[in-house]
């Protein structure tokens, strides 16, 4: 079955109660601060132990998800789960994981604290997002499918 093209108004609400709700733990959590973030990677330096928590509770809620969506036929607003195809772990994905982990350690935001942390309307924020979608569009346009079917 093919996934629709639209979404009902109870999937709209649900995925804005969602992502208030994550936005609002990212803020909590001291995750929209990139020193205290830059400081729970400096684990060479002046390491900051406190956001392991978060991670640890993300972690939690992300295995009790999985867990029910083993034991469900479907979600309760779509006809089916819509999950990512496996692929092998390649040298793009390590690559892509490096440069990743870089960009978090520099800058100490990583995309979904940054989005939470545009409402704070502050210049590095809105410059990361910036730079986040620029490397974003380089991506789709390089990765491109090519005539004939080759990538670059």
């Amino acid at each position: 079955m093919t996934r629709p093209t639209w979404i009902s108004s109870a999937q709209a609400l649900a995925a804005l109660l969602a992502g208030s709700i994550f936005g609002l733990g990212l803020s909590m959590s001291g995750m929209l601060d990139p020193v205290r973030v830059r400081g729970f990677l400096d684990v060479a330096g002046d390491w900051d132990p406190s956001l392991a928590f978060v991670l640890g509770g993300a972690v939690a809620v992300a295995f009790v998800g999985m867990f029910l969506r083993r034991h469900l036929r479907r979600p309760a607003l779509d006809t089916a789960f819509h999950l990512p195809a496996t692929a092998p772990v390649d040298t793009r994905l390590i690559l892509g994981s490096a440069i990743f982990g870089i960009g978090w350690g520099m800058a100490g935001l990583c995309p979904g604290p940054a989005l939470a942390a545009l409402s704070l309307g502050l210049a590095p924020v809105m410059l990361f997002i910036t730079a986040m979608l620029a490397g974003m569009t380089i991506h789709d346009r390089m990765a491109a499918p090519h005539p004939g079917g080759s990538r670059p």
